[in-house]
Protein backbone atom coordinates (compact mmCIF):
# COMPACT_ATOMS: atom_id res chain seq x y z
CA UNK A 1 0.00 0.00 0.00
CA UNK A 2 3.33 2.53 0.54
CA UNK A 3 3.74 5.12 2.43
CA UNK A 4 0.90 7.00 4.10
CA UNK A 5 0.43 11.00 2.81
CA UNK A 6 0.94 13.10 5.80
CA UNK A 7 -2.18 15.08 6.03
CA UNK A 8 -1.90 18.64 8.34
CA UNK A 9 -5.02 19.67 10.16
CA UNK A 10 -6.75 19.48 13.10
CA UNK A 11 -10.36 18.07 14.13
CA UNK A 12 -13.62 20.39 14.87
CA UNK A 13 -12.79 22.27 17.65
CA UNK A 14 -9.26 22.30 17.59
CA UNK A 15 -8.56 18.95 18.70
CA UNK A 16 -5.59 17.00 17.84
CA UNK A 17 -6.93 13.65 18.58
CA UNK A 18 -10.38 11.92 17.48
CA UNK A 19 -11.44 9.44 20.34
CA UNK A 20 -14.49 6.80 19.01
CA UNK A 21 -15.66 3.59 21.09
CA UNK A 22 -17.12 0.54 19.05
CA UNK A 23 -19.37 -2.09 20.77
CA UNK A 24 -19.13 -5.43 18.75
CA UNK A 25 -22.48 -6.80 19.06
CA UNK A 26 -22.60 -10.36 17.46
CA UNK A 27 -24.49 -13.24 17.40
CA UNK A 28 -22.95 -17.04 15.80
CA UNK A 29 -24.90 -19.89 14.45
CA UNK A 30 -24.56 -22.60 16.95
CA UNK A 31 -22.17 -25.17 16.20
CA UNK A 32 -21.42 -23.96 12.90
CA UNK A 33 -18.45 -21.68 11.60
CA UNK A 34 -17.11 -19.11 13.33
CA UNK A 35 -16.86 -18.46 17.19
CA UNK A 36 -14.97 -16.89 20.04
CA UNK A 37 -14.95 -19.19 23.12
CA UNK A 38 -13.96 -18.53 26.34
CA UNK A 39 -13.55 -22.90 26.89
CA UNK A 40 -11.69 -24.17 24.36
CA UNK A 41 -12.33 -27.75 22.98
CA UNK A 42 -16.03 -28.31 24.37
CA UNK A 43 -17.58 -30.97 21.88
CA UNK A 44 -21.15 -29.98 20.41
CA UNK A 45 -23.52 -29.06 21.91
CA UNK A 46 -21.40 -26.35 23.19
CA UNK A 47 -23.44 -24.76 25.75
CA UNK A 48 -21.12 -23.41 27.96
CA UNK A 49 -19.54 -21.07 25.31
CA UNK A 50 -22.65 -20.21 23.62
CA UNK A 51 -24.27 -18.95 27.02
CA UNK A 52 -21.24 -17.09 27.67
CA UNK A 53 -21.45 -15.47 24.19
CA UNK A 54 -25.12 -14.41 24.32
CA UNK A 55 -24.65 -12.97 28.07
CA UNK A 56 -23.63 -10.07 25.68
CA UNK A 57 -27.07 -9.48 23.73
CA UNK A 58 -29.32 -10.21 27.54
CA UNK A 59 -27.13 -8.14 29.51
CA UNK A 60 -23.68 -6.94 28.47
CA UNK A 61 -24.65 -4.53 25.77
CA UNK A 62 -27.37 -2.75 27.92
CA UNK A 63 -24.55 -2.31 30.86
CA UNK A 64 -22.38 -0.81 27.82
CA UNK A 65 -24.85 1.67 26.56
CA UNK A 66 -26.23 2.68 29.57
CA UNK A 67 -22.17 3.27 31.23
CA UNK A 68 -21.33 5.22 27.99
CA UNK A 69 -24.44 7.18 27.74
CA UNK A 70 -23.66 7.98 31.63
CA UNK A 71 -20.41 9.24 30.57
CA UNK A 72 -21.64 11.17 27.53
CA UNK A 73 -19.37 8.95 25.10
CA UNK A 74 -21.54 8.27 21.62
CA UNK A 75 -21.60 4.26 20.66
CA UNK A 76 -20.73 2.98 17.70
CA UNK A 77 -22.17 -0.24 16.78
CA UNK A 78 -20.21 -3.38 14.80
CA UNK A 79 -23.49 -5.37 13.87
CA UNK A 80 -24.27 -8.57 13.47
CA UNK A 81 -27.74 -8.55 10.73
CA UNK A 82 -28.68 -11.35 12.20
CA UNK A 83 -29.66 -9.96 15.23
CA UNK A 84 -32.14 -8.19 13.92
CA UNK A 85 -34.45 -11.49 13.42
CA UNK A 86 -32.93 -12.85 16.67
CA UNK A 87 -32.71 -10.57 19.70
CA UNK A 88 -34.53 -7.41 18.15
CA UNK A 89 -34.15 -5.60 21.31
CA UNK A 90 -30.73 -5.27 20.98
CA UNK A 91 -30.62 -3.24 17.68
CA UNK A 92 -33.80 -1.61 19.32
CA UNK A 93 -31.45 -0.27 22.18
CA UNK A 94 -28.87 0.72 20.24
CA UNK A 95 -31.05 2.50 17.94
CA UNK A 96 -32.35 4.56 21.06
CA UNK A 97 -29.02 5.36 22.39
CA UNK A 98 -27.96 7.25 18.99
CA UNK A 99 -25.37 4.67 17.70
CA UNK A 100 -23.96 4.67 14.89
CA UNK A 101 -24.23 1.21 12.82
CA UNK A 102 -21.06 0.17 11.33
CA UNK A 103 -21.40 -3.52 8.77
CA UNK A 104 -20.07 -6.24 10.84
CA UNK A 105 -21.26 -9.42 8.59
CA UNK A 106 -24.61 -11.15 8.74
CA UNK A 107 -23.64 -13.56 11.79
CA UNK A 108 -19.70 -13.86 13.25
CA UNK A 109 -20.08 -17.45 12.36
CA UNK A 110 -19.34 -16.31 8.75
CA UNK A 111 -16.03 -15.11 7.06
CA UNK A 112 -15.06 -13.67 4.06
CA UNK A 113 -12.17 -16.19 3.45
CA UNK A 114 -12.82 -18.06 0.34
CA UNK A 115 -15.71 -15.89 -1.29
CA UNK A 116 -15.31 -15.73 -4.58
CA UNK A 117 -15.62 -12.16 -6.18
CA UNK A 118 -19.59 -12.12 -6.46
CA UNK A 119 -20.19 -13.48 -4.31
CA UNK A 120 -18.58 -11.28 -1.46
CA UNK A 121 -19.74 -8.73 -3.05
CA UNK A 122 -23.03 -10.32 -2.70
CA UNK A 123 -22.50 -10.60 0.60
CA UNK A 124 -21.18 -7.05 1.42
CA UNK A 125 -24.70 -5.82 0.11
CA UNK A 126 -26.67 -7.85 1.78
CA UNK A 127 -25.79 -6.19 5.22
CA UNK A 128 -25.96 -2.37 3.79
CA UNK A 129 -29.03 -3.27 2.62
CA UNK A 130 -30.42 -5.46 6.13
CA UNK A 131 -29.23 -1.97 7.87
CA UNK A 132 -30.65 -0.01 5.66
CA UNK A 133 -34.18 -1.32 5.61
CA UNK A 134 -33.90 -1.04 9.52
CA UNK A 135 -32.19 2.04 10.06
CA UNK A 136 -33.54 3.79 7.24
CA UNK A 137 -29.94 4.47 5.45
CA UNK A 138 -26.87 2.09 5.18
CA UNK A 139 -24.23 2.33 7.15
CA UNK A 140 -21.40 4.45 5.91
CA UNK A 141 -18.50 2.22 7.88
CA UNK A 142 -17.65 -1.37 7.80
CA UNK A 143 -15.85 -3.53 9.76
CA UNK A 144 -15.00 -7.35 8.98
CA UNK A 145 -15.76 -10.48 10.78
CA UNK A 146 -12.59 -12.18 12.15
CA UNK A 147 -10.52 -9.54 10.32
CA UNK A 148 -10.35 -11.81 7.29
CA UNK A 149 -10.37 -10.32 3.74
CA UNK A 150 -9.64 -11.20 0.11
CA UNK A 151 -7.81 -9.81 -2.55
CA UNK A 152 -11.44 -7.96 -3.58
CA UNK A 153 -12.84 -6.75 -0.21
CA UNK A 154 -11.47 -3.27 -0.72
CA UNK A 155 -13.21 -2.85 -4.00
CA UNK A 156 -15.92 -4.66 -3.27
CA UNK A 157 -16.47 -2.77 -0.17
CA UNK A 158 -16.84 0.40 -2.40
CA UNK A 159 -18.58 -0.96 -5.08
CA UNK A 160 -21.08 -1.96 -2.04
CA UNK A 161 -21.76 1.42 -1.13
CA UNK A 162 -19.08 1.74 2.04
CA UNK A 163 -17.05 4.58 2.27
CA UNK A 164 -14.93 4.17 5.24
CA UNK A 165 -13.28 0.56 6.95
CA UNK A 166 -12.62 -0.08 10.63
CA UNK A 167 -10.28 -2.75 10.31
CA UNK A 168 -6.30 -1.46 10.06
CA UNK A 169 -3.94 0.38 11.74
CA UNK A 170 -0.64 1.23 9.26
CA UNK A 171 -0.86 4.97 11.03
CA UNK A 172 -2.42 7.23 13.64
CA UNK A 173 -4.47 9.29 11.16
CA UNK A 174 -6.91 7.93 8.45
CA UNK A 175 -5.51 7.28 4.98
CA UNK A 176 -7.30 6.53 1.89
CA UNK A 177 -7.24 3.25 -0.09
CA UNK A 178 -7.77 3.41 -3.64
CA UNK A 179 -8.87 0.85 -6.15
CA UNK A 180 -10.18 1.02 -9.97
CA UNK A 181 -13.64 1.00 -8.11
CA UNK A 182 -13.09 4.24 -6.13
CA UNK A 183 -11.86 5.94 -2.68
CA UNK A 184 -12.14 3.80 0.90
CA UNK A 185 -11.28 5.66 4.12
CA UNK A 186 -8.78 3.54 6.39
CA UNK A 187 -9.83 4.94 9.77
CA UNK A 188 -7.43 3.52 12.35
CA UNK A 189 -8.59 0.77 14.11
CA UNK A 190 -6.23 -0.32 17.16
CA UNK A 191 -5.82 -4.19 16.97
CA UNK A 192 -4.86 -4.57 20.57
CA UNK A 193 -6.75 -1.91 22.35
CA UNK A 194 -9.47 -4.40 21.67
CA UNK A 195 -11.39 -6.36 24.11
CA UNK A 196 -11.35 -9.55 22.22
CA UNK A 197 -7.38 -9.63 21.20
CA UNK A 198 -6.14 -8.76 24.62
CA UNK A 199 -8.20 -9.86 27.65
CA UNK A 200 -9.19 -12.95 25.63
CA UNK A 201 -7.08 -13.94 23.01
CA UNK A 202 -4.01 -12.64 25.41
CA UNK A 203 -5.19 -13.09 28.46
CA UNK A 204 -4.64 -9.22 29.59
CA UNK A 205 -6.22 -8.62 32.67
CA UNK A 206 -9.12 -6.17 32.88
CA UNK A 207 -7.05 -3.78 35.31
CA UNK A 208 -4.04 -3.55 32.71
CA UNK A 209 -6.49 -3.68 29.62
CA UNK A 210 -7.77 -0.09 30.95
CA UNK A 211 -4.70 0.94 32.00
CA UNK A 212 -3.88 0.47 27.99
CA UNK A 213 -6.49 2.55 27.55
CA UNK A 214 -5.59 5.27 29.40
CA UNK A 215 -1.76 5.60 28.07
CA UNK A 216 -2.68 4.92 24.58
CA UNK A 217 -5.13 8.12 25.17
CA UNK A 218 -2.15 10.35 27.16
CA UNK A 219 0.73 9.50 24.81
CA UNK A 220 -1.78 10.37 21.83
CA UNK A 221 -2.96 13.25 23.40
CA UNK A 222 0.47 15.05 23.86
CA UNK A 223 1.54 14.12 21.04
CA UNK A 224 0.41 16.66 18.87
CA UNK A 225 1.71 16.49 15.59
CA UNK A 226 -0.22 19.01 14.08
CA UNK A 227 -1.80 16.20 12.10
CA UNK A 228 -5.36 14.62 12.42
CA UNK A 229 -4.85 11.55 14.56
CA UNK A 230 -7.18 9.03 15.64
CA UNK A 231 -8.01 6.49 18.71
CA UNK A 232 -9.98 3.56 18.53
CA UNK A 233 -11.35 1.48 21.68
CA UNK A 234 -13.35 -1.89 20.79
CA UNK A 235 -15.41 -3.67 23.53
CA UNK A 236 -17.29 -6.53 22.37
CA UNK A 237 -20.73 -6.56 24.66
CA UNK A 238 -20.16 -10.85 26.36
CA UNK A 239 -16.54 -9.28 27.28
CA UNK A 240 -16.46 -5.94 28.31
CA UNK A 241 -20.51 -6.09 29.98
CA UNK A 242 -18.75 -8.42 31.96
CA UNK A 243 -19.30 -6.76 35.50
CA UNK A 244 -15.86 -7.09 36.52
CA UNK A 245 -14.50 -5.83 33.23
CA UNK A 246 -16.55 -2.98 33.11
CA UNK A 247 -15.47 -1.80 36.30
CA UNK A 248 -11.86 -0.97 35.20
CA UNK A 249 -13.09 -0.21 31.95
CA UNK A 250 -15.27 2.46 33.53
CA UNK A 251 -12.40 4.28 34.99
CA UNK A 252 -10.53 4.35 31.62
CA UNK A 253 -13.52 6.06 29.89
CA UNK A 254 -13.94 8.21 32.74
CA UNK A 255 -11.22 9.44 32.23
CA UNK A 256 -11.30 10.24 28.59
CA UNK A 257 -14.44 11.80 29.14
CA UNK A 258 -13.17 14.32 31.50
CA UNK A 259 -10.53 15.35 29.15
CA UNK A 260 -13.33 16.16 26.14
CA UNK A 261 -12.54 19.78 26.49
CA UNK A 262 -8.89 18.66 24.60
CA UNK A 263 -10.25 15.69 22.49
CA UNK A 264 -12.88 14.84 19.69
CA UNK A 265 -14.59 12.20 21.25
CA UNK A 266 -16.75 10.73 17.95
CA UNK A 267 -18.01 8.66 16.01
CA UNK A 268 -16.65 7.41 12.77
CA UNK A 269 -19.23 9.03 10.41
CA UNK A 270 -18.12 11.65 12.01
CA UNK A 271 -14.38 11.50 11.41
CA UNK A 272 -15.16 10.67 8.03
CA UNK A 273 -16.80 13.52 6.89
CA UNK A 274 -14.27 15.65 9.16
CA UNK A 275 -11.47 14.20 7.38
CA UNK A 276 -12.75 14.35 3.93
CA UNK A 277 -13.14 17.67 4.28
CA UNK A 278 -9.69 17.93 4.91
CA UNK A 279 -8.41 15.56 2.64
CA UNK A 280 -10.88 14.65 -0.24
CA UNK A 281 -10.86 11.27 -1.83
CA UNK A 282 -8.43 11.58 -4.41
CA UNK A 283 -8.94 10.58 -7.96
CA UNK A 284 -9.82 6.66 -9.20
CA UNK A 285 -6.99 4.60 -9.32
CA UNK A 286 -6.84 2.75 -13.31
Amino acid sequence: MGEVMRVQGRWPGGAPLAVYVAVGVEDYRPDEGYAENLLPDIPAPDAVNRAWREYGNNVGVYRLLQRLGDLGIPATTLLNTMLYGTVPAVPDALRAAGAEFVGHGVSNSDSLHGLQENEELAYLTSVAQAIDNHEGAPPGGWSTPWLIHTPSTVDNLIRAGYRYLLDLRRDDQPEWLTSSAGALLSIPYALELNDSTSMIGRHVGAAEFADMIVDEFEELRESDEGRPIVMSIVLHSFISGAPFRLRHITRALDHIAAQRDSVWIAQPRQIYEAFARMCPPPAVRT
